[in-house]
């Protein structure tokens, strides 16, 4: 979500003095050291790299050796301290994909999607101790599509986003920008954790839908089936089906449908405990009478 933003500001002309991003994190079966997207970018731009998990005293420092007259964040997922806040001249500005303070928090797109709202966006804010609560410079607005997941929203968010980033700092050292207090009810998105991801089959359709669009890709939706998570891809509204009780699945032609509170849903792509990712249909073909198999 940050790589559109670096390329924006350095295409603008801007001076990038540092990169500040997560350490390298293991990844893949072989859990290989993997710098993170951002600082992989950096690298091959030839920017200075700060790895960091959190803002101690060690980063503080370092930030004040490169001297910024303004530090850009996005998606860093940590507090910054005062004692850091304080060292660029115009401040931290944050780049943020909800309508503030619609969203504060460090999954907004998500909760976003989960709660069924229609219209979402990005805004700049100036980063205050406080949770996302800062005065905001600029706004965009974005539609939410019918089968938007979280993870297809944030990538259109971080382009448009970085936009809207690199004309907020452009406006900035014009001496152009007015932050003003953020206005309207506040909501939290706290960051997802596995169990965000877990279907109610006894839920209303619509519910399920938002929720399992909301954690995809990540931390992805999922049931059980005898004591077995399964992971599910967003399923399909079926309102026309005939009634199921809720979790019960049918197979209706090649389509798998599951009960829910209200309407029954159908299957996309299924990912058993330690298989691959495939069709609904074929993993109905390995089941041996699907209409007793009930999800939990």
């Amino acid at each position: 979500m940050a790589v559109p933003s670096l390329d924006a500001l350095v295409g603008a002309g801007f001076d990038v003095v540092a990169v500040l991003t997560r350490p390298d994190a293991p990844l893949g079966r072989k859990r290989v050291l993997t710098p993170s997207p951002v600082a992989s970018r950096a690298a091959e731009l030839g920017i200075k790299v700060i790895h960091a998990a959190k803002v101690d005293s060690s980063v503080t420092a370092q930030i004040a050796a490169a001297a910024p007259d303004v530090a850009a964040i996005v998606a860093y997922g940590g507090l910054i301290p005062r004692s850091a806040l304080d060292i660029p001249r115009h401040g931290w500005i944050n780049l943020h994909f909800s309508l503030l303070p619609a969203w504060r928090g460090a999954a907004p797109v998500q909760q976003s999607l989960i709660a069924g709202d229609d219209v979402t966006g990005a805004v700049t804010f100036l980063l205050e101790e406080g949770l996302d609560t800062g005065p905001v410079f600029g706004t965009l607005t974005e539609s939410v599509r019918p089968d938007d997941t979280a993870g297809a929203l944030l990538e259109r968010l971080s382009h448009s986003g970085a936009v809207l980033l690199t004309q907020t700092l452009s406006a900035v050292d014009g001496g152009q920008a007015a932050a003003v207090p953020q206005q309207g009810d506040v909501s939290l998105a706290p960051k997802l954790t596995l169990e965000d991801g877990r279907l109610d089959w006894h839920q209303p359709a619509l519910a399920i839908g938002r929720r399992a669009r909301g954690v995809t890709p990540e931390p992805g939706a999922w049931t059980t089936l005898n004591s077995q998570r399964i992971k599910l891809e967003p399923v399909a509204m079926r309102p026309e089906a005939p009634a199921l009780k809720p979790g019960q699945l049918a197979l209706e032609g090649k389509s798998v449908l599951v009960g829910t509170g209200s309407h029954p849903v159908e299957l996309t792509r299924v990912q058993p405990s330690g298989k691959k990712m495939m069709t609904a249909a074929d993993w109905a073909r390995g089941q041996a009478t699907l209409e007793s198999v009930v999800f939990e």
